[in-house]
């Protein structure tokens, strides 16, 4: 395994860290509030961000949320780019590359996914779709949904639907969701039906979000780090102290557990190797480390970590948000221990 990026991906992720680094500041999200930072999404489109992905691959946009993570920018990157713009390139028909692409591409398009699957949407007799999702991240802004029924299949559902709801939920992270509500609308399926692709979709997801998770614990540990350097108590920096070292030790550990996993997944799946077990485990250390850590840059700060209007209060809010987002700890593992099951007794027949 190599994860060393190429000059294309480094150029991306350095472009995404000069772009989030000027424009998501504190300020700016305090007045965005719970919604998306509309000006900051146009200058990540005009930089051809979202258009980079298709040749950057995987790895490439895991690079890339990272820098989104660092600072918590609220635009829907990654909802559009794994449900969006990788979903349609790797199962759309050659049509449906065609049209949908290029408003992805340029950010006129949003798209989000109501996944995982949990069995909320299912096919009428009709062929149209019927239930609801209690909550889709970015809903608010998207223009397209890419839903999963009963039975795996993917459709792309259009939100401006006479027969399609969105209403305005509020998560634990600003992510502008909504529960998602249809009524007998006729989505169109994503390709040909093609067997493994709802697999395919969630394991690029779980890959995509771990990268974000390690960018938004990365910069969750640099406020730490700066904070207990900076904060003097008896005469010196809080940062001499054994516990404090050992606190913020662990948690750099913890992160970069993280981010070498969603590299790993993200490589194999570039790679075109099996990787789905390698999704599943970055998804876990997302989870369970991903927890750890927030709380971490939370309690490092003393009580300026319990100020909800302190930054890094955010950190600690997409952490959470994360931590259950596409399978929280627990579930995650039972489906990696029977993955492995079942991949050790086919072994053996």
């Amino acid at each position: 395994m190599d994860f060393t990026p190429s000059e294309e991906q480094t150029a991306a992720q350095g472009l995404a860290a000069r772009i989030f680094g000027d424009l998501s500041t504190h300020e700016r999200l305090t007045a965005a509030g719970t919604g998306t930072d509309a000006e900051l999404w146009k200058e990540l489109c005009a930089a051809g961000l979202p258009a980079a992905v298709e040749d950057v691959g995987l790895l490439g946009l895991v690079l890339v949320l990272e820098e989104q993570g660092r600072t918590t920018a609220q635009v829907p990157l990654a909802a559009t780019c794994v449900y969006g713009l990788l979903a349609v390139a790797a199962h759309g028909t050659p049509e449906q590359r065609e049209r949908l692409l290029p408003g992805l591409r340029d950010g006129t398009a949003v798209a989000t996914g109501a996944f995982p699957a949990r069995g909320g949407v299912h096919i009428a007799e009709d062929g149209a779709l019927y239930g609801s999702v209690p909550w889709v991240p970015w809903l608010r802004d998207a223009t397209h949904v890419l839903v999963a029924d009963a039975e795996r299949g993917l459709w792309i559902v259009r939100t401006g639907e006479p027969d399609v709801t969105a209403v305005p939920v509020e998560t634990t992270a600003p992510w502008s969701a909504g529960r998602l509500v249809l009524d007998g609308v006729r989505g169109e399926r994503l390709g040909n039906g093609q067997p493994g692709a709802y697999a395919d979709v969630l394991a690029t997801a779980r890959t995509a979000f771990a990268g974000l998770q390690a960018g938004v614990c990365a910069g969750s540990l640099a406020r730490a780090v700066h904070h207990t350097v900076t904060r003097e108590q008896f005469g010196r920096p809080l940062s001499t102290n054994q516990g404090v070292l050992l606190r913020a030790a662990d948690a750099h550990m913890d992160t970069e557990a993280i981010r070498v996993t969603a590299y790993e997944a993200a490589w194999r799946h570039d790679e075109q190797r099996a990787c789905e077990a390698q999704a599943l485990t970055a998804a876990w250390w997302a989870s369970e480390a991903g927890k750890r850590v927030v709380h971490a840059g939370q309690h490092l700060h003393g009580g300026t970590g319990a100020d909800l209007d302190h930054p890094v209060h955010r950190h600690f809010l997409w952490g959470r948000q994360l931590d259950a987002y596409l399978g929280c700890g627990g579930e995650v593992l039972e489906e990696l221990g029977l993955l492995l099951a079942h991949n050790s007794q086919e072994g053996a027949s």
